[in-house]
């Protein structure tokens, strides 16, 4: 089953690169169409699950309060004396469940927020048109948000901070990425991993935030994390803090996902991690390609872990695999 998941990898131009790892074994690690194993990838929109972590360190270290934070206690220069009632009860929640009630600066409002000159105060400004926690908005504002709020509370860079708390643990480079005009790196975007990086940042949440022996990341905060505070109107997928959730043949899986085909999947009840990455500049066939990528977990991935192998729920699917 596995090979056959790396054969059809292989013709889902423009995927790159697929791992597997089970358990404390990487059983599967492929690379096509030039990709190598040492080359850094942009993961997009994965970026702001990197994120969901240091949140959590920061609740635990005191940086942070909780999720019950308020916006106007955290950003309080920022909203420029913006109080309407509504905007006042966003919380830290809301930011992190993309819940926020606010505007969003993802999608045709992309543009225009990295062209303003403060992007804080430009996501805090957008209009509100739900109340908080009624709608999904995913907005890149919101996470880039926590990067700014991080690196203050931090008193230090979001890479060094998080170099220092997390990642040079778990030997996954921070490179510099994007800033915006006032120095804060972009939260939310242009992050860049390997793909074996990308699986040890998965590793440490399969294991409930333990790695090297340590707890390195509050195991309440990987729950809260893969809870199911929303759901997106556009993809029926649900939404925790910066983790997606969908049912795959009958597995729950949590996962990261960035623009063009970068994904880390996690399926927790077989101790299951997959990383999927897909070529930015060749993009045939795109508005099929993520959809052919949960067919190629659901299909061959699972199955090859589960006791009753069962995929009946995938047979229709096979053809868009070519099988």
């Amino acid at each position: 089953m596995l090979a056959r998941a790396v054969a059809h990898a292989e013709i889902l131009d423009p995927l790159n690169s697929l791992l597997i790892l089970h358990r404390d074994s990487l059983v599967t690690e492929a690379y096509f169409r030039g990709m190598q194993s040492d080359r850094p990838v942009n993961v997009k929109s994965v970026s702001k699950t990197i994120l969901s972590p240091l949140v959590g360190i920061a609740i635990r270290d005191s940086l942070l309060g909780g999720p019950e934070d308020q916006l106007v206690d955290l950003f309080p220069a920022d909203l420029d004396g913006d109080r309407e009632p509504e905007k006042v009860q966003v919380t830290l929640h809301h930011l992190l469940s993309m819940t926020t009630g606010m505007e969003g600066t993802s999608f045709r409002n992309y543009g225009p927020w990295v062209s303003s000159r403060n992007w804080v105060r430009h996501a805090l400004a957008r209009p509100m048109v739900c109340a908080p926690g009624r709608c999904m908005t995913y907005s890149t504002g919101n996470t880039h948000l926590l990067s700014v709020l991080l690196s203050r509370r931090a008193g230090t860079d979001l890479i060094s901070w998080g170099r220092a708390v997390l990642f040079d643990e778990l030997e996954i480079s921070l490179r510099p990425w994007d800033r915006d005009p006032q120095g804060h790196y972009l939260g939310g975007n242009n992050m860049r991993f390997t793909p074996r990086e990308l699986m040890r940042f998965g590793r440490l949440f399969l294991d409930s935030g333990r790695a090297n022996g340590r707890q390195l990341v509050p195991w309440e905060w990987i729950d809260q994390s893969w809870n199911v505070y929303t759901r997106s109107r556009w993809n029926g997928h649900r939404y925790g803090y910066l983790w997606w959730t969908r049912q795959m043949n009958g597995e729950t899986v949590r996962f990261a996902w960035g623009y063009g085909g970068q994904f880390l999947f996690l399926v927790p009840r077989l101790d299951l991690g997959v990383v999927v990455t897909s070529s930015l500049t060749h993009r045939p066939d795109d508005a099929r390609h993520n959809p052919r990528v949960y067919d190629l977990l659901a299909c061959y991935v699972i199955p090859a872990f589960r006791e009753d192998a069962g995929n009946g729920s995938c047979h229709w699917r096979r053809a868009s695999l070519g099988d």
